[in-house]
């Protein structure tokens, strides 16, 4: 007989949990789902299948898998890990988060129009520019902060909405729910780009988003040690078609890679939950900070989304990024003078990282639609660590600290 037990869901509501496949918490999926790949040993841990090839049983019969361009133990287990945490039907691991993005486009055809929001990441960016120039997808950069902006945008062939959020580097915050039913009513697909927030505090399907992508590089996997992507969807026929898309283009992750990224989930819970805590109070420390022009971070009530963010997410992150008084030079100070945050991009890791968006992630973003977006000069860009916060905020203190001669020498 089935085992059932009754839980709490993260929403507050009361759920039953059936030990042969019911409800799970999100972190109870995150350990378990997918994993049990092992029929031979019954090993806990998913053992990596690093082969490119599976012996058929017999002439046109496999054990599931053939090549591992199409499919690989390892990489589903990833792929239900994931969907299972998103709450989607399906997904596909793939090579990097810019290789998701690129699959994703592959749904559309020459002469679509794609909708994204105006202070989206500076590749996603470029890899729009790209598809426009040389497929002819037509896109149109919009700021979404207001729904009303998306439905004075359509077009009759508009097939996509581009949601981030929060966004890369500005932290604005978007109305999924909001934005998904005007693109339904226009009959096009919402995808929401859910890497700074990952499925513990935000999970898009649940406002009415069709499509969620992830660079796994990130949060997921939160070790800085493999990149990594991930498309998850809600509809089977859509999943059918992703899984389809990700063999052709060969986009799919190494078995490798796949169990790293599957080693680090294992820990997202407790991971973001100290992201956004250390987050929170390196934001109240800079909010208060002479030398700091405007903090952004939406878990600041001063934040202008502040009640939106409350609204559809369940945690505030681990992402800061604020705007010094002064110029470059000012900035340069600060970028030399750190010695916990790490000066490079990607974020998402257990260490601190210092990144300036306008000669870094977003250097390669057209300079027009960088200006719009507001990413100025003087814009630094915090990934929160889970180091001890004190320290954080003492290497932070002493950054900002006024240069004196002889500071801002190259390190």
């Amino acid at each position: 007989m089935d085992t059932q037990c009754l839980f709490r869901s993260s929403e507050g509501a009361f759920a039953f949990y059936s030990i042969t496949g019911g409800f799970m918490h999100l972190q109870t999926k995150a350990i378990h789902t997918g994993v049990d790949k092992d029929t031979a040993y019954n090993s806990v841990i998913t053992p990596i299948y690093q082969t490119s090839t599976f012996r058929f049983a017999d002439v046109g019969k496999t054990l599931g898998y053939d090549y591992t361009r199409t499919s690989n133990p390892t990489r589903k287990a990833l792929e239900e890990n994931i969907a299972s945490l998103e709450g989607g039907v399906g997904a596909v691991a793939v090579a990097t988060g810019m290789a998701a993005i690129a699959t994703v486009l592959h749904l559309f055809k020459s002469g679509d129009h794609i909708i994204c929001t105006h202070d989206c990441y500076g590749g996603t960016d470029r890899i729009l520019r790209t598809y426009q120039e040389q497929f002819n997808l037509q896109i149109s950069y919009v700021n979404l902060h207001d729904p009303a902006a998306l439905s004075a945008a359509v077009r009759p062939n508009t097939r996509g909405v581009w949601i981030e959020t929060p966004s890369n580097p500005l932290l604005n915050i978007l109305d999924i729910e909001a934005l998904s039913r005007i693109a339904h009513e226009h009959k096009a697909l919402a995808i929401v780009d859910n890497t700074f927030l990952s499925p513990v505090n935000q999970r898009p399907f649940e406002l009415g988003a069709d499509i969620v992508v992830h660079s796994t590089t990130k949060y997921l996997n939160g070790h800085s040690d493999v990149v990594g992507g991930a498309v998850v969807v809600n509809d089977p026929a859509l999943a059918e078609r992703i899984q389809y898309l990700c063999n052709a283009l060969g986009q799919g992750a190494s078995p490798f890679d796949s169990w790293l990224v599957l080693r680090g989930i294992k820990t997202l819970g407790p991971r973001m939950r100290l992201h956004e805590q250390n987050a929170a109070r390196v934001a109240e420390f800079l909010s208060s900070h002479p030398n700091v022009r405007k903090v952004h971070y939406p878990g600041l009530p001063a934040h202008p989304h502040h009640a939106l963010a409350r609204r559809q997410q369940f945690g505030f992150g681990g992402m800061v990024s604020f705007e010094l008084n002064g110029g470059l030079e000012e900035v340069h100070h600060v970028l030399r003078t750190v010695k916990l945050f790490a000066l490079a991009e990607s974020l998402g890791g257990v260490e601190s990282l210092i990144d300036h968006p306008m000669s870094m992630t977003h250097a390669s973003m057209d300079p027009q639609l960088r200006a719009q977006a507001g990413i100025t000069e003087g814009l630094i860009r915090l990934s929160v660590g889970l180091e001890d916060i004190e320290d954080l905020i003492e290497d932070l203190r002493c950054a900002l600290a006024p240069a004196k001669a002889g500071d801002a020498a190259p390190r």
